[in-house]
């Protein structure tokens, strides 16, 4: 999960790389050169996209749904890393939805603010942007986890362009990953496939740990872990590949290995873009096996 270890290891590859300095990748993060970078897939869909209010046990979520532009779809619920719903998060849930999904992407900080919590093209190597969104994940916890998955599953079930009939998805970046996994929890009749791209948190030594859940949760998943992750809690993916094992449960669990924490979202800046097409493609794979 984004800490400050995260933060001095990206500083330190920042340092190190020739490929994309900082003016040029906060140039390529603001506005339209987000949409230039995530491309189009064959046989994309149109899709029909709009601002949408979800009430949960503690008020009103703001969130972004979008979906194909006609018939009924598996649902998606898109749980953003720590600098909340924004511009590239968007792109995700617009990718998705060309690819044959209803996709809800959520502020998870709406109980303290209206997305976005931070300024377009905003950094997590800025000290401010850091001092900002710090308290607002603190304010989560494995309860809201769990109360907000309901809620928001509730809400794609009562859409029109979602197929009750299919399991639902469920995708988490950085301490989105976790949440993927109470939310399979909580709604196991309703959540067929999770995903979690550089999450962290994922096993802990506390009793509300997310992998003590797994003999109750009914989806297939996959954990997309980034190498400076894996060096730091080499641990969690035996864990991880052993409790899914136990559970009969497919698990795909792969070191992605030269990525660093962070490295699936577009304004990220040590964003990674073959390793981040991989660990979509895989994500596109496990979607199109589960949710069939």
């Amino acid at each position: 999960m984004c800490d400050d270890r995260t933060f001095r290891e990206s500083d330190e590859y920042l340092k190190n790389r020739n490929d994309l300095t900082r003016r040029k990748f906060n140039a390529l993060s603001a506005g339209a050169g987000l949409s230039m970078l995530l491309p189009r897939g064959a046989g994309a869909e149109e899709v029909t996209e709009q601002d949408v209010e979800v009430t949960t046990p503690d008020g009103v979520a703001d969130c972004y749904f979008v979906h194909p532009a006609s018939g009924r779809h598996p649902g998606v619920l898109v749980w953003p890393d720590i600098l909340g719903l924004r511009p590239s998060y968007r792109q995700i849930g617009r990718r998705l939805a060309e690819s044959g999904y209803s996709v809800l992407v959520v502020n998870p900080f709406y109980r303290s603010a209206r997305s976005p919590v931070v300024p377009e093209g905003a950094t997590f190597q800025d000290e401010s942007v850091r001092n900002k969104v710090f308290p607002l994940a603190r304010q989560l916890n494995a309860e809201t986890h769990v109360t907000d998955a309901r809620a928001f599953v509730d809400f794609l079930d009562s859409q029109a362009a979602i197929d009750p009939a299919r399991k639902m998805g469920t995708t988490g970046y950085c301490m989105g990953g976790p949440i993927t996994m109470r939310t399979a929890w909580a709604r196991a009749d309703r959540i067929g496939a999770g995903a979690s791209f550089h999450g962290g948190g994922l096993v802990t030594d506390r009793p509300d740990s997310p992998h003590l859940l797994v003999s109750e949760m009914d989806a297939h998943y996959l954990f997309a872990i980034a190498e400076n992750d894996d060096d730091n809690e080499p641990e969690v993916k035996k864990v991880l590949r052993e409790t899914f094992a136990a559970a009969e449960l497919p698990a795909e669990i792969e070191v992605y290995e030269g990525a660093l924490h962070g490295w699936c979202s577009l304004d990220s800046s040590v964003y990674n873009e073959a390793l981040a097409e991989r660990a979509w493609s895989r994500l596109l794979v496990l979607f199109e096996t589960a949710l069939a």
